[in-house]
């Protein structure tokens, strides 16, 4: 048994859980990991498995834990801990996750992503945590870079030279710079169907159990719908993107022209994001089922760039990014390979 395992079952034979069955839940693009434990009497709980070694760190996860559970939003209650080793026992909220209930519910799909819109709304409302970083400019352009970084060094044949780099942050920059918003509110970040869960029984927000949130930020309002909208890993369509939009808009009172240059510009600066953090994840990580993701993110950076006060940016990708065809699909992934 290896240390990690070692400490992991320390940890749950303190707390009374050491004879249960286990079963893994999930693994995400982190290094953390969910297991399912299940006692004889059949009393449940999710074990978080967050290696600091790796870089993990479980005290920010509590603290927006703390802030939405404070702010009648459903997250998982913290039912026991070891910091120090990263390990959290949480709540089991069930496994009605919204891709699992649009896939077997598909009529339920508006009401679904009606209540998830709900729940930001009153997210919005609430006062932001104390000490939290801002989502700013260094931010946006630092995840941004990833692109440059990542998907095209993977690319045979492609160079990032400094000048491309600079002539792409200008470009990123004069669309961010542009992005305004009198108030600030928490940013959960990974805002989607597999992050969201459906608690029908449960009152009002509360019926939306929230999951992955540690890495909020302090942003723009139209950060969260765009993830939840703009989905890297379901298809949501054009019609579900536009009415639940409008709801948003509507529900919030948000000033629509300003609302739709923000969510296009944050869309365009989250997907390109998430094209080089998926071309990293096979390169460097030796995950590749992420580049099979990279068309759906692509179809949605183009409509994002379709707004007409994003063209220059829009130039600026149809001459240096190459579309994921699937012959630059398969070079990211002869990369790893090489790597």
């Amino acid at each position: 048994m290896d240390a990690r395992n070692q400490k992991r079952n320390d940890f749950i034979n303190n707390i009374a859980w050491g004879d249960a069955e286990s079963v893994v839940v999930a693994g995400d693009a982190s290094h953390r990991s969910y297991d399912r434990l299940t006692k004889q009497d059949g009393k449940t709980a999710i074990l978080m498995n967050s290696p600091p070694e790796k870089g993990e760190d479980v005290k920010p996860f509590i603290k927006i834990l703390n802030h939405l559970r404070d702010n009648g939003l459903e997250a998982p209650a913290l039912l026991d801990s070891d910091l120090e080793n990263g390990f959290l026992l949480l709540e089991d909220l069930g496994d009605d996750l919204f891709v699992r209930m649009c896939q077997t519910s598909p009529e339920l799909e508006e009401d679904l992503y009606k209540a998830a819109i709900d729940a930001l709304v009153q997210l919005h409302a609430a006062s932001n945590p104390k000490d939290t970083a801002a989502y700013d400019l260094d931010a946006y352009l630092h995840e941004t870079d990833l692109v440059t970084d990542w998907y095209l060094p993977s690319i045979s044949g492609q160079v990032t030279t400094y000048a491309l780099t600079k002539s792409y942050r200008a470009e990123v920059t004069a669309v961010c710079e542009a992005i305004k918003t009198p108030h600030p509110v928490l940013v959960l970040r990974d805002y989607h169907a597999e992050n969201l869960l459906w608690l029908p029984d449960r009152s009002g927000v509360k019926n939306i159990g929230l999951l992955d949130f540690q890495d909020a930020l302090i942003g723009h309002p139209a950060y969260d719908l765009v993830s939840l909208l703009e989905d890297a890993r379901r298809d949501t369509s054009k019609e579900l993107q536009a009415s639940m939009k409008d709801y948003f808009i509507k529900k919030s009172k948000a000033s629509k022209n300003a609302f739709n240059y923000a969510y296009a510009a944050l869309g365009a600066q989250r997907n390109l994001k998430i094209i080089g953090i998926f071309a990293r994840l096979c390169v460097r990580d030796s995950k590749p089922h992420y580049v099979d993701l990279i068309p759906r993110v692509w179809a949605h950076l183009q409509n994002d760039l379709s707004h007409p006060d994003l063209a220059s940016l829009k130039n600026w990708v149809d001459i240096n990014i190459p579309e994921p065809t699937p012959d630059v699909l398969s070079g990211i992934k002869e990369a790893q390979n090489a790597a």
